[in-house]
């Protein structure tokens, strides 16, 4: 069964990236040309060392299939550390001139042993449709 309150799951090198997507009525102005979703990812850790999380990389696409690169340090403006067995949730936003698009990505990661992992973001989809109420 899928999970409904994370919908989208992808797991590299025993690290979970789980994420759920809401459009935010609230900043979206469909007259103005502009949609506006929130974000909530989870970030599992089931390997046997802790992780940081350096970097993140995104791939944003809008339902004109027009691609948006984005890279940056850490994510919400920080590099957390994440202890096995234990998850790292944040929450943020991506705007889209376009009704519907995708997003997806990874993050890079320095692992226990000073290692460099590469961790993917499932492709989840911006879909103002698909709003209830």
């Amino acid at each position: 069964m899928m999970d409904m309150l994370f919908p989208y799951t992808a797991t590299t090198h025993d690290v979970t990236v789980r994420v759920a997507v809401t459009l935010a009525p609230e900043k979206s102005e469909p007259d103005q040309g502009r949609w506006f979703w929130t974000y909530h990812i989870r970030i599992e850790n089931g390997r046997r060392a802790p992780v940081q999380l350096l970097m993140r990389r995104w791939i944003v696409a809008d339902g004109r299939g027009a691609l948006r690169h984005v890279e940056g340090e850490g994510v919400v403006g920080e590099q957390p550390v994440i202890q096995p067995g234990s998850a790292y949730d944040y929450v943020s936003g991506c705007p889209l001139a376009t009704p519907t698009g995708w997003m997806e990505g990874s993050y890079i990661m320095l692992d226990g042993d000073g290692g460099m992992l590469e961790v993917d973001i499932p492709r989840f989809a911006l879909l103002a449709g698909a709003v209830n109420g």
